[in-house]
């Protein structure tokens, strides 16, 4: 299948001379040091190099990374939905994103843990320009999404991305996940692209476009972290933007988040599957007019199973409040948990600025707010 070549992962027979190009770099031996700090003779690296299958590479040292990280920087991993997935079967997964990394790395550890099919998944060619990296991601079974296309190339890598998803579930078995959006949520504000769903249909042009998100399985899947560990670092474009500036990315940014994600406290994360949405794509082609009109009620529908599985944890209550000054919500959050998160937002935040305070605590009580229109769609 050549013509996904300038997209796709490694196939298990590259598999091993990947490794072998990068076995040798200084970031790879940090990252094996930090997952195995008691190999001391570095026995990591033998093992790597008799790997041969992305599956192994994936089980045997991203998945004992993963748990390092959780172990290190959060207070565990929780999830539900599970037990709505079937074994042997290939989903397209649309998620709400907050981590470059960490969001398919969870996922992909759930799925394992419970015996499903793990993902391809998409990232942004901004994130993998350095050679170790794109090697690493190749390695961890990504995909490539080239950013910043206009026009007719705009078209036809959105053509091949979307018969990259098709070949993957229909004939490769494999599931895929993409975020609900282009690029990360950074004000916490979960709401899905009707240009990511546009996009998905191209492959099978011609066909009724809510056949193939039935054949494809769409599944929507939320995900929530109890603090943003890239939080301080998505504050400076969400200012600009409140102020009607143009954000320039400085040099590195991308590169420093992902590592922030990595690295940075998390505390609790929860991840829901909500399951696969027929009736819904039934009731929608039923209902809807055109095309425009039935995309923008799935990305509704999607945003509202994203919503009600998102896990609210005590850090949004109380930005919520903050942010309101009110006590609405005093009863999900204790004094220690209210100190702890002031603790945190007066580290990192000039809290006697206004425009920075509330795009700070914005970025975790929407989540609050997105909940609450769930019973009451006027807000």
């Amino acid at each position: 299948m050549h013509q996904f070549d300038s997209i796709r992962p490694y196939y298990d027979s590259e598999v091993n001379q990947a490794i072998q190009s990068i076995i040798n770099d200084p970031m790879l031996e940090a990252m094996m040091t930090f997952t195995f700090p008691d190999d001391l003779d570095m026995t990591w690296k033998l093992l790597m190099l008799h790997t041969h299958s992305l599956r192994d590479f994936q089980i045997n040292f991203i998945y004992p990374g993963l748990k390092r990280v959780l172990e290190k920087s959060s207070d565990g991993l929780t999830y539900s939905g599970f037990e709505k997935l079937e074994p042997n079967t290939a989903y397209l997964f649309v998620s709400n994103h907050r981590d470059i990394v960490l969001d398919t790395s969870l996922l992909n550890s759930c799925l394992y843990e419970n015996g499903l099919v793990m993902t391809t998944s998409a990232i942004g060619d901004n994130l993998v320009k350095r050679p170790f990296l794109n090697t690493l991601s190749r390695l961890n079974r990504n995909f490539v999404i080239e950013r910043g296309a206009q026009g007719r190339k705009l078209l036809e890598n959105s053509n091949l991305v979307s018969s990259y998803v098709h070949n993957s579930i229909l004939h490769e078995n494999r599931s895929v996940w993409t975020a609900q959006r282009e690029g990360r949520s950074k004000d916490g504000n979960d709401l899905t692209q009707k240009g990511v769903l546009k996009m998905l249909t191209l492959a099978h042009e011609g066909q009724n476009p809510f056949d193939t998100f039935k054949e494809l399985k769409l599944v929507p899947i939320s995900i929530s972290y109890e603090y943003d560990p890239t939080d301080i670092l998505k504050l400076p474009e969400l200012i600009a933007k409140s102020l009607g500036e143009k954000y320039i990315k400085k040099e590195n940014e991308d590169f420093l988040n992902l590592l922030r994600g990595i690295s940075g406290t998390k505390k609790q994360i929860h991840i829901h599957v909500h399951g696969t949405i027929e009736e819904d794509l039934d009731r929608i082609e039923r209902e809807g007019t055109n095309l425009p009109e039935k995309l923008t009620q799935l990305s509704k529908v999607i945003d509202e199973y994203i919503w009600q599985g998102y896990r609210l944890w005590p850090s949004k209550f109380i930005a919520y409040d903050l942010l309101n000054e009110t006590d609405r919500y005093s009863e999900h959050y204790t004094a220690e948990e209210k100190d702890a998160f002031m603790k945190r937002f007066e580290e990192k935040v000039k809290t006697d600025d206004p425009v920075t305070r509330s795009n700070f605590l914005s970025m975790y009580a929407n989540p609050v707010v997105n909940k609450e229109k769930l019973t009451n769609p006027s807000l």
